[in-house]
């Protein structure tokens, strides 16, 4: 398992002639240490056409000094960037078949079945100052660095910020040493990356005469592709986000399917509905084990009998690790990675909006918005069993609007249509709640265990239930206000 490193740095261009900064007068450093010098060498690995760069993403092989190992660093915000690093193996070399599966598969939804071969070496002597505060704990750290790849030559410095024990970056103090720097004659990098430098990768360029909705599906693509990863360590909550991205694409996507040559060809839109529903599996434990959690934790002790945690809880997150294990094996599927390629081909190459196209917006989200007016109407009709379902429809309909409404800027729709998406989402969360608290009630009292408890959260969940549909007209007229005043 690779360990996870947060990175805090800037990059600075100088000439060999520069001097080496002082920190001086820096209230909050106390001393500045001198390491020895480092001699660097590392191969960068990339596709052929050099995917990872092209996504500020860099994966490399470094021996020599005190980080020599894998380092694979991904963006994460200005400044920022995790890397995450593995060990070199005994007789570990520079081939492409050395690349550690670990980190490959962490950016698998960019590099999908192509070759990770090296693509540039790199040699650096690097000198490094520790910069100490009054209680001896490291600031930052500063680095004079000779590089060398091939017949280009330079000289930067890159100044890191050290982890701070509160986890807290301290943006005040890092201008501060950033503005020494510039002093000193520094000028900031205009690479974000040794290997850009030397790449010299090109900016992806967004499509020329993008409307709204082909904007908004670019960022989700981008947006898919990060959670894609945080779902392969298993981050909090990601394969909720990662779910929430697919529908997002697929609604977009939804609102003008001639555009996009769906009209002919659903399959894009087919596999990404079974996608999010195996997606789905380990979503749905995660849901139900975080809520009975939540649950017993607020049931005095006298409510609650026999071992209701572990059929519950414990249960459901067994379930969850199952359904992860399924997502993950789909997500290294050649399946998946067809998916992966036919989005980037129909959102990349759908062409500038027409006229048509951009008219049409503002129709998409008449459309999008009637659909839910439909549903309402007919959850006011349904009774009994059907109800639920009935109101299912409508916060699908509300989610389907709310993307619409978010691409084409209209924020009081979208933020209406989100209050009724997530009132009804408690509602179905409930649903289900109640389905599974059956079942797992009739396991139990086969089992000889005491049930009582399985009642009281049933109560919960039906009262949860009747709060929402109890709240569902004043959010849908919320709607149609903030749809009337956008006309």
């Amino acid at each position: 398992m690779p360990s996870q490193h947060v990175e805090v740095e800037r990059k600075f261009d100088v000439t060999d002639a520069t001097i080496n900064p002082s920190f001086d007068g820096i209230s909050a450093v106390a001393h500045v240490d001198q390491l020895p010098q480092q001699n660097l060498d590392a191969v960068y690995f990339d596709t052929p056409d050099q995917r990872l760069a092209q996504h500020r993403i860099t994966l490399r092989r470094r021996t020599g000094g005190i980080d020599a190992g894998w380092h694979l660093k991904l963006p994460a915000g200005p400044d920022t960037r995790t890397e995450l690093r593995l060990p070199l193996d005994d007789g570990d070399d520079a081939d492409s078949h050395s690349v550690p599966e670990e980190l490959r598969d962490t950016v698998l939804a960019i590099v999908r079945e192509d070759e990770l071969s090296p693509v540039a070496r790199i040699s650096t002597a690097r000198t490094v100052w520790r910069l100490i505060g009054p209680d001896g704990e490291e600031l930052a750290e500063f680095c004079d660095d000779h590089v060398t790849a091939g017949e280009l030559a330079w000289r930067e410095w890159e100044l890191e910020l050290a982890e701070s024990s509160s986890g807290e970056v301290d943006t005040a103090l890092f201008d501060r040493i950033s503005a020494r720097l510039l002093d000193a004659g520094a000028t900031v990098a205009g690479h974000g990356s040794k290997l850009a430098r030397v790449l010299d990768v090109p900016k992806r360029e967004r499509p020329k005469g993008a409307d709204s909705i082909q904007r908004a599906l670019l960022e989700q693509l981008e947006q898919l592709k990060g959670w894609d990863r945080a779902v392969r360590v298993d981050t909090d909550d990601s394969v909720h986000q990662m779910r929430v991205t697919i529908r997002r694409i697929r609604s977009l996507l939804q609102s003008n399917p001639e555009r996009f040559g769906l009209d002919t060809n659903t399959e894009p839109l087919d596999e990404l509905r079974l996608l999010a529903n195996i997606l789905g599996v380990a979503r749905d434990a995660e849901v139900l084990a975080q809520r009975y959690d939540a649950a017993l934790t607020e049931l005095p002790d006298g409510l609650i009998r026999g071992p209701v945690h572990e059929r519950l809880v414990d249960a459901a997150n067994l379930r969850y690790e199952d359904g992860l294990r399924r997502s993950l094996a789909a997500m290294r599927s050649h399946r998946y990675f067809r998916l992966l390629d036919a989005l980037d081909t129909l959102v990349g190459s759908a062409g500038p909006a027409s006229d048509a196209d951009h008219a049409e917006e503002g129709g998409t989200l008449d459309a999008a918005y009637r659909k839910v007016r439909r549903a309402a109407r007919a959850a006011a009709r349904a009774e009994g069993e059907y109800r639920d379902e009935a109101l299912h429809r409508i916060r699908k309909s509300a989610k389907r609007l709310r993307y619409v409404a978010s691409a084409a800027g209209a924020k009081r729709i979208a933020q209406a249509a989100r209050d009724i998406q997530e009132l009804l989402g408690e509602h179905q969360d409930s649903v289900v709640s109640r389905t599974y608290l059956g079942t797992q009630a009739v396991e139990a009292h086969a089992a000889g265990a005491d049930t009582f408890t399985y009642g009281v959260l049933y109560q919960r969940e039906h009262d949860a239930a009747e709060a929402a549909r109890h709240q569902i007209e004043t959010t849908l007229k919320a709607l149609r206000t903030a749809v009337r005043r956008k006309k």
